[in-house]
């Protein structure tokens, strides 16, 4: 194989390094230019999500600096960028890439999400010629292995996932539900679950604020829910209890200045406030305003791992799974090594035989004896199949090489079987006696 990675997550980096290298959607045609422009990088991948970035490539794993370096001057990233970084090759490569399809390496166990980003950023590099058959058959079996973990695992049973902890959070701050408000700011896929949670526990009123408001009313339809635009969220504010936000803008789209007002309208009311984006959607000074609770995606992690004991169990079942399939995908890689001199032989030996087979019937044609001619065909192909494989045998034994003797052996002959190995040792000759 020669599938590499290079990235940086929340098992090695907090929330605040993490932000300073998301690479958008709409960035990542650029971002994969870029990178399929280093010697050595025959395809990539960007896989950008709120707890990682991680760069996919095929080729060299000697680019690595290069890519790394391209993260770094992306954004203007600070002290604990470098060390945050990790490397993966070829069979560690394809065996992170299914633990991470299979939601094994997310901050929620299990979770289903990631699978779909995955899926996302293949389509993204597939519609740019960006992926070819190395990294698209570590992909797929990437898919095909989360497919089958999902269906024979219970590693998806139990809810947990980050809306469901944000959500839970809040139930355990506020009282009395049906009396408060949520203002939810985005309408992605987390936002939609936070909604249906939200209105699940019986909340008062949710408002859903987006940069597109027809795509946040179609959300609020679903929850019965009030839609408006992101540029009147300043407006809503004041009456939210509960805020929680995940967009994908580059920058905080709730600031500290904003909160303030907001607070002086509350007169010293609570809010909680959850900003599951990455970047951050809130300012982190606002976390420090009177009266405010805020929380990152990474302050829910605690929430999280509370309610994964249901299915710890299942990921073991699942690590199995990937085992056995890694060592099926590692073992089909590894023949493909084989595949072009297979295909050589195969030719070689073919052609030898259709010219056999053009004099035989030339002969035949000549009117010479029907057996005359097979029996005359069939030592010729022997000879000319064997010729080559016989000099370079007797080489091999000139040269003492007997691991070369032995390999064309058991090329030629097959490996021997245990009854053949038994009936070549040396036998045992019986005691003499001395009567």
């Amino acid at each position: 194989m020669t599938i590499n990675i290079l990235g940086i997550n929340h098992n090695t980096a907090p929330v605040e390094v993490r932000e300073q290298v998301v690479i958008s959607e709409s960035a990542q045609p650029d971002t994969l230019r870029e990178i399929r422009s280093l010697p050595g990088v025959t395809e990539a991948l960007v896989l950008s999500t709120c707890n990682r970035t991680e760069i996919y490539w095929a080729g060299s794993p000697a680019p690595a600096e290069e890519i790394a370096g391209l993260l770094e001057t992306s954004k203007h990233t600070g002290t604990g960028f470098r060390e945050s970084l990790f490397t993966r090759n070829d069979a560690e490569a394809a065996e992170h890439l299914f633990r991470v399809a299979c939601g094994l390496d997310s901050m929620v166990l299990g979770e289903t999400q990631i699978t779909g980003q995955l899926k996302t950023a293949y389509r993204l590099a597939q519609e740019h010629n960006a992926v070819g058959a190395p990294l698209g058959r570590v992909f797929e079996q990437a898919f095909s292995i989360a497919k089958k973990v999902r269906t024979d695992t219970e590693i998806g049973a139990s809810p947990v996932s980050v809306a469901y902890a944000a959500v839970r959070l809040a139930k355990q701050l506020f009282a009395g539900f049906e009396q408060h408000t949520a203002l939810l700011v985005g309408a992605g896929e987390t936002i939609e679950l936070v909604a249906r949670h939200l209105r699940g526990h019986g909340i008062g009123k949710i408002f859903i604020a987006n940069r597109s408001e027809e795509r946040a009313q179609r959300l609020a339809d679903a929850v019965e829910g009030f839609a408006m635009p992101l540029d009147r969220l300043d407006r809503a504010l004041p009456d939210a209890d509960i805020l929680i936000a995940s967009t994908g803008a580059p920058n905080a789209v709730i600031t500290t200045e904003m909160m303030r007002t907001a607070i002086r309208s509350r007169k010293r009311k609570p809010l909680f406030a959850v900003d599951i984006a990455v970047p951050r959607d809130i300012e982190p000074d606002v976390g420090k305003q009177p009266d405010v609770y805020l929380y990152t995606i990474d302050d829910l992690n605690n929430v999280i791992t509370d309610g994964q004991e249901a299915r710890k169990q299942a990921s073991v079942e699942a690590e199995e799974i990937i085992r056995e399939e890694l060592e099926r995908f590692s073992r089909t890689e590894r023949q493909r090594v084989a595949t072009p001199t297979i295909l050589s032989v195969r030719e070689s030996v073919m052609r030898v035989r259709d010219e056999a087979l053009d004099n035989a019937r030339r002969r035949i044609a000549a009117g010479h004896p029907v057996d005359e001619v097979m029996q005359h065909m069939v030592h010729a192909l022997t000879q000319r199949i064997l010729h080559q494989p016989t000099e370079r045998l007797r080489e091999a034994a000139a040269e003492s090489d007997a691991q070369f003797l032995e390999v064309a052996k058991e090329l030629f002959l097959g490996r021997p079987s245990a009854s053949d190995e038994e009936s070549t040792a040396t036998p045992v000759r019986p005691a003499s006696s001395n009567r």
